[in-house]
C-alpha cells in the first residue's frame, strides 16, 4: 500500500482527560471542539492562515463581540477528530502520514475547512490531489480501499468525484486484461456493496468488455448473491401504490437488468413502476440494455410495457380494501400480497392529466433514444403507438423525437420514412413546427404534401389578420432557403436536360393557373388522394430537374402561397378530375 508523508517536525501534540493541545511555549488562544473532543490551538500560527473556514468562523466571533477563548463548534465534521487532528498537524508542519486508508476523509476534512490554494499555496487539498491521482488510483488494492471507505462519506465523495473516479479506474483496470490483478479481480470486488458494484459493471461495459479469462466462478458466485438479493428486495417491497418512489424502482429495474435477475423479477418491478410511471423523468427510464440478442444501448421493450401497462389504468375511483382493516392477519402471503397490488393497480385513478404528462415524457425518452444507431424502428414505432391519441395533443414532441431518429439514421430508405412517419398526425403540429416540417429535405414528401394541406386548412379557418401573419411567416422563411440554392440551380439548369413528360406533368399538375373549375365539390380526401399520387409517382421516377432538382426548389414550388384563398383547393380539384378521367 503506497503513503506519502508530509511536514518534518516531531509530534507535539499531548492529551489531557478529553483535551487536546500542542506542547508549546506560547498559551493556547483557539479552542474547537469536534464531535466529544476538545483542541487547545493557537491563532496566529499557521492554522488559520491554511483554513479559509476557520477563518471566517474567528471572524464572525469577533464582530459579534463573543468572549475570549470561545470555544468553535464543528458539528458534523466530515471524518470526525482524527481527521481535524490530520488537517491541524499539517498546519503546524508536524509530520503526518496519508495512506488509502485515511486520504478520503482527511480530503473531505480539508474540503470542509476550505485548505485550499487561495488561502495558501502548497496547501493540503493540492498535496492530496497529487497524491490521490498518481499513486492512489492506478493501484488495483488502493483504489479498492479507498472506495470502501467513501461509503461513510457517500455525499461528500460523490461531490469531490472521488467515488466516480474510484469506480472508473477499477473499470479501466478490469478491462485491461494485463492490470485486472492477474484475473483475480472478481474475489477483490466481493467485499463491495451492491451500489458499488452496480455502477463498476456499467463502467465495465462502457470502457470495455470484460476479457474471456477471467469468467471465473467467484464472479458467477457474486452475481448470483447480488442477484438473489435484489429478489429479495423486489419480494419484501410493500404493495401499496406510493409507498415507494418511482425512481427507486426504476434503479432497482436497472440493477435487475444488469443482474440479469428472473423475468418474474423485472416483470414485478414493471408493473409496479407502471403504476405511478407519471412521476419518472427521462434519465430514470434510460435502461441499459443487457440482451446480448441486440446492440442496443437501451432497453426499449421494458418501457415499453410500462407505459402499456400505465395506459391500462381505469379511470375509477380506489375501491380495493387498504391494508390498515387488515390487521387481525398476522402474516399474509406473498401472493396475497400481489394479488392486492393487482387489484390496486386495475382499481387506481389514472387521471387525464397524468396521461398527458405520460406521454410527453414518452416523447422525450423517444427523443434521447433515438440517437442510437442500432435502434431498429419497430422497436420506436412501438413505443410511440403505446401511447393513445387523447393523451397527445400536440404532436411536436413526436416529430422532434422522429426528426432525430432520421438523422442518426441515414440509410433508411423511403419506404421505412414513410412507416415511421406514419405515427405523426400533421393536424396536431403547431405553426413552428409546420414551417420546420416543410423546410426538412429528410422529410418523405408525401408527410410534406400532409402538412402543406392542412395548413391550407388551418389557414382558411383563420381571421384575416392571423392568416395574413401565418402566410407572411412561412413565405419569409421558404424565400430565405430557395434563394441559398437559386445560383445552383441556375446552373444545373444550363448543364442538364429536362424530361419533357416529367415537366408538362408537372406544369399541368400544379402549376397551369388555367385549369379552373368552380363550384365542384370535392371531400377533403380526395383532394389529398390527388396529392398522394404525385407522391407515388416520384417513387417510381429518377430525379433529374424541375421539383426534383434539389429539395428547396421542391418545397419552393409545392409550398408556393397563393394570394387567393381558394386557388390551391381549386388546382387539388383539377388534377382529382384529370386522374378520374384516365381511369
Amino acid at each position: 500500500m503506497k503513503f506519502m508523508k508530509l511536514g518534518t517536525r516531531p509530534d507535539t501534540f499531548i492529551t489531557t482527560e478529553a483535551t487536546r493541545s500542542v506542547s508549546s511555549e506560547v498559551s493556547t488562544d483557539l479552542k474547537i471542539k469536534v464531535q466529544n473532543r476538545l483542541y487547545l490551538l493557537h491563532k496566529q500560527f499557521p492554522l488559520l492562515s491554511k483554513c479559509l473556514h476557520l477563518q471566517t468562523l474567528c471572524a464572525a466571533e469577533s464582530t459579534a463581540g463573543a468572549a475570549d477563548h470561545a470555544i468553535i463548534e464543528l458539528s458534523a465534521f466530515p471524518g470526525g477528530a482524527d481527521a481535524f487532528e490530520i488537517c491541524a498537524k499539517f498546519c503546524y508542519e508536524i509530520t503526518v502520514t496519508l495512506s488509502a486508508a485515511n486520504v478520503v476523509p482527511v480530503r473531505c476534512a480539508a474540503e470542509y475547512l476550505q485548505m485550499t490554494e487561495a488561502a495558501d499555496r502548497g496547501n493540503l487539498i493540492a498535496k492530496i490531489e497529487v497524491f490521490f491521482k498518481s499513486c492512489i488510483l492506478p493501484r488495483w488494492k488502493d483504489t479498492l480501499v479507498a472506495l470502501q471507505c467513501t461509503r461513510q462519506y457517500a455525499a461528500s465523495c460523490e461531490e469531490l468525484r472521488i467515488t466516480g473516479r474510484c469506480v472508473d479506474s477499477i473499470a479501466m483496470m478490469i478491462a485491461d486484461e494485463t492490470s485486472s490483478s492477474e484475473g483475480r479481480w472478481a474475489e477483490d470486488i466481493c467485499v463491495l456493496g451492491i451500489d458499488h458494484y452496480w455502477r463498476i459493471m456499467v463502467a465495465v461495459k462502457s470502457a470495455g468488455t470484460i476479457p474471456e479469462n477471467s469468467e471465473s466462478e467467484s464472479l458467477k458466485e457474486i452475481t448470483l448473491k447480488h442477484r438473489l438479493l435484489l429478489e429479495r428486495v423486489v419480494s419484501l417491497l410493500p404493495a401499496e401504490k406510493g409507498a415507494v418512489s418511482c425512481s427507486f424502482l426504476l434503479n432497482l429495474l436497472k440493477a435487475a437488468n444488469i443482474l440479469d435477475a428472473s423475468v418474474s423479477s423485472k416483470m414485478e418491478l414493471a408493473r409496479r413502476v407502471g403504476v405511478q410511471l407519471e412521476e419518472a423523468t427521462v434519465a430514470d427510464l434510460l435502461i441499459p440494455s443487457q440482451s446480448s440478442a441486440t446492440e442496443t444501448l437501451h432497453d426499449v421493450d421494458i418501457v415499453t410495457s410500462i407505459s402499456q401497462e400505465f395506459m391500462l389504468q381505469e379511470q375509477s375511483p380506489p375501491t380495493s380494501p387498504s391494508r390498515a382493516k387488515l390487521k387481525c392477519e398476522k402474516r399474509r402471503s406473498r401472493s396475497v400480497e400481489n394479488a392486492e397490488f393487482e387489484n390496486s393497480r386495475r382499481s387506481s385513478s389514472a387521471t387525464h392529466g397524468s396521461k398527458l404528462k405520460v406521454a410527453k415524457l414518452i416523447d422525450g425518452y423517444l427523443a434521447e433514444i433515438a440517437k442510437d444507431a442500432n435502434l431498429p424502428i419497430e422497436k420506436v414505432t412501438a413505443l410511440a403507438e403505446a401511447v393513445p391519441e387523447f393523451a397527445r395533443p400536440c404532436h411536436d414532441d413526436l416529430y422532434r423525437a422522429i426528426d432525430i431518429y432520421l438523422r442518426a439514421h441515414p440509410a433508411l430508405d423511403k419506404s421505412a420514412k414513410k412507416r415511421l412517419c406514419r405515427v405523426l398526425d400533421c393536424r396536431k403540429l403547431s405553426v413552428e413546427t409546420c414551417i420546420h416540417a416543410v423546410q426538412n429535405d429528410i422529410l418523405p414528401l408525401r408527410v410534406i404534401v400532409q402538412v402543406l394541406y392542412f395548413y391550407e386548412r388551418a389557414r382558411a379557418a383563420m381571421p384575416g389578420d392571423g392568416a395574413a401573419e401565418l402566410t407572411r411567416g412561412i413565405r419569409a422563411l421558404l424565400a430565405k432557403s430557395s434563394a441559398e440554392d437559386e445560383k445552383e440551380e441556375q446552373e444545373q439548369e444550363q448543364e442538364q436536360e429536362e424530361d419533357s413528360e416529367i415537366r408538362r406533368f408537372r406544369k399541368g399538375a400544379l402549376l397551369d393557373d388555367q385549369w379552373s373549375i368552380s363550384g365542384a365539390k370535392y371531400h377533403p380526401k380526395m383532394k389529398l388522394s390527388a396529392l398522394m399520387k404525385l407522391d407515388e409517382l416520384d417513387d417510381d421516377v429518377a430525379p433529374r430537374e424541375g421539383l426534383f432538382r434539389s429539395t428547396s426548389s421542391r418545397i419552393k414550388t409545392l409550398c408556393a402561397i397563393p394570394s387567393k384563398p381558394n386557388w390551391f383547393l381549386s388546382k387539388l380539384r383539377n388534377v382529382n378530375r384529370s386522374i378520374t378521367e384516365r381511369h
